[in-house]
């Protein structure tokens, strides 16, 4: 069957009930949409912005629709002619664009995702390289931001992402648009009971690298090379748990000049995985 390309709907009312995957979504209204609690939470997830709206397309994530200002429609015209024919793509004004999705920072164009299946822990830690332990992080800009530095330094395509049960959400709108959309690419799962399931990575071959500011820890410059590092770290503040460090086959630390005791979680993990892959 003849392909006919994307269906290409331009809209006038703002109130038309097609549009309404984007009608003032908030975060806290997605999250209620998904159970997180469940294995294989339903509901959808929202990308905003053009680079992050690209690397959804590359994802393999389904995606329900998009919404875009015509403007917009000639700036991507490329994605959307690649998009399965069945994808509807709404065209409608910035304006009113802005006022049915309750913000303005979406630059013209946003897109539903269906939010997938979750992640079987052990097959993913059986494939992946390297990993990225995050325990209990509340802040989504700092888990967008570890997605994308995990992405950068590791590539896409060799890392995955574990998260304790009380870490946030990477599919909130926030976490995707901090991360540029890697957090719609770089896999991810949650372990549970937390901190036992870390085993699972260690029978997997990894060695578990907890990232502290203790002094019984070793400076991150003489740890010696890992072949298959996961490196665990926790939230601003807190840090990780001593039940978590436990788990840990080593301690690291990233020596501060006096007077400052710590760096942000993000800078941090660069730091650290820049030296663990060698």
């Amino acid at each position: 069957m003849p392909r006919t390309g994307p269906q290409i709907i331009p809209i006038s009312d703002p109130s038309d009930p097609r549009l309404a995957d984007y009608a003032n979504l908030k975060d806290r209204q997605l999250a209620a949409m998904a159970d997180l609690s469940k294995p294989d939470p339903s509901g959808m997830f929202m990308a905003e912005g053009e680079l992050v709206v690209r690397q959804l397309a590359l994802s393999g994530l389904v995606i329900r629709s998009l919404l875009m200002t015509p403007t917009r429609l000639e700036t991507m015209r490329d994605l959307v002619e690649s998009l399965p024919d069945h994808i509807p793509v709404y065209l409608l004004p910035l304006e009113a664009m802005s006022a049915i999705v309750g913000f303005h920072i979406h630059r013209g164009v946003l897109a539903a995702g269906q939010r997938p299946t979750e992640r079987d822990p052990r097959q993913l830690a059986r494939e992946a390289r390297t990993a990225l332990v995050l325990e209990d992080l509340a802040n989504h800009d700092n888990v967008g931001g570890l997605f994308r530095t995990a992405a950068a330094l590791c590539g896409l395509d060799r890392t995955a992402v574990f998260l304790s049960p009380r870490c946030c959400d990477p599919l909130y709108r926030k976490a995707i648009r901090v991360s540029v959309g890697t957090a719609l690419r770089v896999p991810f799962a949650r372990l549970s009971p937390w901190p036992d399931s870390l085993g699972i990575l260690r029978e997997a071959g990894f060695t578990i690298v907890a990232l502290t500011p203790d002094e019984r820890a070793t400076p991150i410059h003489a740890l010696p090379i890992c072949p298959r590092p996961v490196l665990l770290v926790g939230a601003e503040g807190p840090g990780l748990n001593e039940e978590t460090l436990h788990q840990a086959d080593l301690l690291a630390r990233i020596p501060m000049a006096p007077g400052v005791d710590s760096l942000n979680v993000v800078v941090a993990t660069g730091i650290a995985l820049d030296r663990l892959r060698g």
